[in-house]
């Protein structure tokens, strides 16, 4: 943290969860250091295959982006001052990585529910839905995502083997109306997401075709 007092404020980026049905905030995950690097991949979604002629410069959707990035999770400082940080001295990190570990977990109340319906004897037992996940990295990339791998390496313990420094690794992909529809709130957010990534694209001065070295269209 810088000690200048006219330094910008520094903004973390991090995952909101959401409830899927009220849009109430249920937790604000704030990662502790900014990722240095985020890979996007994208994916796009054509209409037919190679040599489909018709098709060929049709789009069925927007593409699959998927999302990357290193996260360090390091309770060195908040250990210097024991008595100001009781639980990081009492547990190290594991509040924090439980905070994300339980994105991909369901609640072991629905787990309890759906195995009590099942030895109640009902056939189809529906799937829990889990809270909406949002990507913030910045107030301009707010994005409705899926958690699809996640990895954890711890690096340092305490004398009572809490973890207390650990890198994670989060991959995600972007969830389009395509996968939650345009009424869902998730959707509302991708559409707003691809609206603002339009406007931007406006912003950016178009080159004339003499920088490509041609006088026109051929």
């Amino acid at each position: 943290m810088t000690t200048f007092p006219n330094s910008p404020r520094l903004i973390k980026g991090g995952i909101v969860l959401l409830d899927p049905t009220t849009s109430a905030v249920l937790r604000v995950i704030a990662l502790q250091y900014n990722p240095d690097t985020l890979t996007r991949t994208l994916q796009v979604q054509a209409v037919g295959g190679e040599g489909d002629r018709l098709e060929a410069l049709r789009l069925k959707g927007p593409p699959n982006e998927t999302i990357k990035l290193d996260a360090e999770i390091d309770a060195t400082d908040q250990l210097e001052f024991p008595d100001k940080n009781r639980t990081t001295a009492q547990m190290g990190i594991f509040p924090q990585l439980a905070a994300l570990e339980t994105i991909v977990y369901p609640k072991s109340a629905e787990l309890r529910s759906a195995n009590g319906l099942a030895q109640s004897g009902t056939l189809e037992i529906s799937p829990a839905e889990s809270s909406l996940t949002l990507f913030v990295w910045s107030k301009t990339r707010i994005l409705p995502v899926r958690v699809t791998e996640f990895s954890i390496t711890e690096e340092a313990f305490d004398a009572a083997l809490n973890p207390i420094r650990a890198k994670i690794s989060l991959g995600m992909r972007v969830l389009s109306v395509n996968d939650l529809g345009f009424s869902h709130k998730g959707g509302n957010l991708f559409m707003a997401h691809l609206q603002n990534k339009e406007q931007l694209a406006r912003l950016t001065q178009a080159a004339p075709l003499s920088a490509l070295g041609i006088t026109g269209a051929p």
